[in-house]
């Protein structure tokens, strides 16, 4: 509390003194076993005995003499670091990476001003400067090294964890930047870029068209890694995080073809209209492709979870491979690796996480988050030493104008496609917004690793190239890097709220998910809801019946949220330090939240229940509740009850209205027979009538009855 160490205690000196004890004890034992064997030379080193042995057996195979050795002391101690060279190197790295990590996180002043990829660079400069000045040649980032071992992991962990709903509902604002936005800026940066290098003085005219577009397409990509990177820092709320994020994924299917095309066509100087149309077919075929693979994996991995409930120790290595797979086969035909992954992991996950038990997902959890939190740090480190390492060729007009050049294509890229995006959203996406999505734009190894592949021979420009490249991604992710956390305080923008999701809340999404669903088939528009309804359905009545196993596979989405929140306050609960050692059996969320009362001081003690009655009990109550739960139908809109009473209703509803109209037509033909009364007869007239015969009372009826005579409606046809 004091800030002192405490003292030890006696069983702790003891235990100390012990190990202390024991090793010398082992360390002399060495030694003095070691004394005993040098002298006796028993034998010689391991590779000397193979070979003397192989001279015996081809001496006694040749017929030979064999011959006479003399017997060396044996070697207590070698060293031979180059036989473990390559993987004590790589362990080596992977354990500064880890120290790194932790030393800024134990600084919180200073992670909260730089970020940590920052760091992270200068470290990887400062070890590249060290090792140059030792004389030795330090490493660069190997381009097979990082699309085959490092990005994978960080990949996948973003594909698996990715939140499904905030994606789908924002698929078509994601695609519209990463293709289009991408495109606008691979051909804006690339032809300007052109167009500067043609002017005198730059010395750049013997840079053609090809080459500037292939490193437009290069310097254009959203980099995932640095995104994740510093976006995670700020905790921006949910739709800039999508957005941005889901960009740096998709795009890479656009990167992709534009580097192979403008490769190939890079030497033969033309491309006509056929490489054109070829270059788009081989887009739809590298982005469909990939999502093709990846799906393909992920419903492998499902699948196969259905059989682990007797192997549990081996359901997270499932998970690993079936990913990598998806990655590796993508590869291998020149698919999007990056969006085979994010298929894979987002599809498997809801499937796999019903089959597998929780220590299992907490595996996968863990392993993901380490893996891919490693890899981070390695790529950010082997940045800088690449820097250090690297041949560089500076040019201070290309790499001014790249800088400028990527800025002003973002912001332009981002305000015009928003603009037309704006009309077809419901929320619309602010200045702010626009502001955050275009500062976003940051640039990673992606790029650094695509110009790494260039041949020399080809292009004699990668120097340049790469000079630039490196630039542009110092630039980005040191100076947008540090400045987005103020710009965001200072703009205030919203940002990602630590909220969790409780019952009352899901119950809510999915009634208004129904609800717009039904507004949409009343209205005859088949919208996001309702492929999103028929979706479900499908997966409902017919995947999840494959793909999970047991009873859960029939069980309502509310029940199966309520399973994990469960599941969850339990873990916290033990976590938070209560001293309760759940059973094995878990108990609902009311009995957990009574495990610990508040003792009042007139509260009278409780009888004691043993362990094993108070089980039998819990068992009795999770048996008939289940019961209950499972004899309760779920509501669903496509099994509601017809209302008997409706079909009369409607009855009702039509002789009503029929009734209406009728009176309506009533009401119609009294004003149309509005004739002017005829004047009043006198009474001379009226008495010389009678005597004449003429029928007066007829008349007189009628009109009496509010309808015309004979004579009139001889005039007026519509009556009859």
């Amino acid at each position: 509390m004091n800030g002192r160490p405490a003292a030890s205690s006696p069983c702790r000196r003891s235990g100390t003194v012990s190990v202390s004890v024991s090793v010398s004890v082992l360390v002399v034992s060495v030694a003095v076993l070691g004394c005993c064997l040098l002298p006796l030379g028993a034998a010689s080193s391991p590779s000397h005995n193979r070979d003397t042995s192989e001279n015996h057996q081809k001496s006694g195979h040749g017929g030979t003499q064999p011959t006479n050795h003399t017997k060396k002391p044996f070697p207590v101690l070698s060293f031979d670091y180059k036989h473990v060279k390559q993987p004590f190197e790589i362990f080596l790295w992977v354990l500064l990476a880890s120290l790194m990590k932790l030393g800024f996180h134990m600084m919180p002043r200073l992670s909260s001003i730089v970020p940590e990829s920052c760091l992270l660079i200068v470290v990887g400069l400062l070890v590249g400067g060290i090792i140059s000045l030792v004389g030795e040649k330090p490493p660069v980032l190997d381009s097979h090294v990082f699309f085959l071992y490092l990005l994978p992991p960080i990949i996948l962990d973003a594909g698996y964890f990715l939140p499904i709903r905030p994606f789908t509902e924002n698929i078509g604002t994601i695609l519209i930047f990463a293709v289009v936005g991408t495109l606008w800026n691979a051909f804006f940066i690339g032809g300007v870029l052109y167009g500067v290098c043609q002017i005198e003085g730059t010395n750049l005219h013997t840079v053609t068209l090809l080459p500037c577009l292939l490193f437009g397409s290069i310097i254009s990509a959203v980099d995932p890694v640095a995104v994740l990177a510093v976006f995670e820092e700020i905790h921006i709320n949910e739709l800039l995080h999508i957005l941005v994020f889901g960009e740096s994924l998709l795009n890479d299917a656009v990167t992709v073809v534009l580097y192979h095309l403008f490769e190939e066509y890079a030497g033969v100087g033309t491309v006509t209209v056929i490489d054109v149309f070829l270059g788009i077919v081989s887009f739809l075929v590298v982005s469909l492709g990939g999502v093709m693979v990846g799906a393909i994996y992920g419903v492998l991995a499902a699948f196969t979870s259905r059989f682990t409930a007797h192997a549990r120790v081996i359901e997270p290595l499932f998970v690993f491979v079936y990913s990598y797979m998806a990655y590796l086969s993508a590869e291998v035909f020149h698919l999007s690796g990056i969006m085979a992954l994010i298929a894979c992991g987002a599809i498997m996950r809801p499937y796999v996480e019903a089959n597998i038990s929780h220590k299992s997902h907490t595996t996968i959890k863990y392993f993901l988050k380490m893996s891919s939190s490693v890899s981070e740090t390695l790529i950010f480190i082997f940045l800088g030493v690449s820097t250090v390492a690297g041949s560089h060729r500076w040019n201070w007009t290309f790499v001014v104008v790249t800088i400028i050049l990527c800025m002003v294509a973002r912001v332009l890229g981002v305000i015009g496609l928003t603009h037309v995006i704006n009309k077809f959203r419901i929320v619309k996406l602010t200045t702010k917004d626009q502001f955050i999505i275009a500062y976003g734009g940051l640039r990673g190894a992606i790029a650094f690793s695509l110009g790494f592949l260039l041949d020399s021979n080809r292009f004699p420009m990668r120097d340049m190239f790469l000079t630039a490249i490196i630039t542009v991604i110092f630039f980005t992710v040191f100076v947008q890097g540090m400045t987005i956390r103020p710009l965001v305080d200072l703009l205030a923008v919203k940002k990602k709220q630590e909220t969790k999701r409780s019952i009352n809340e899901e119950i809510h999404t999915q009634f208004l998910d129904h609800l717009l669903t039904g507004i949409e088939d009343i209205c005859g528009h088949y919208g996001h809801h309702h492929w999103k309804d028929k979706l479900n359905r499908f997966n409902k009545k017919y995947v999840k019946k494959c793909l999970i196993v047991g009873e859960r596979s029939k069980e309502p989405q509310l029940i199966a949220f309520y399973h994990k929140m469960e599941m969850k306050q339990a873990i916290e609960l033990v976590e938070s330090g209560g001293g309760v050692k759940l059973p094995s059996a878990m108990p609902s969320t009311v009995s957990m939240q009574n495990i610990q009362p508040k003792k009042t001081p007139s509260e009278r003690a409780l009888p004691q229940i043993s362990k094993s009655r108070e089980e039998e009990i819990r068992k009795i109550l999770r048996t008939n509740l289940q019961k209950t739960r499972q004899r309760l139908q779920s509501y669903n809109r496509h099994t509601l009850m017809a209302d008997p009473y409706e079909d009369g209703w409607n009855e009702i509803l039509i002789k009503k209205k029929k009734m209406i109209e009728f009176e309506k037509r009533i009401s119609q033909m009294n004003n149309y027979l509005t004739v002017p009364a005829p004047p009043p007869d006198s009474p001379t007239i009226a008495r010389a009538r009678l005597a004449s015969g003429e029928p007066v009372f007829p008349v007189l009826l009628f009109l009496s009855r509010g309808r015309a005579p004979p004579v009139v409606s001889h005039f007026h046809k519509p009556l009859h």
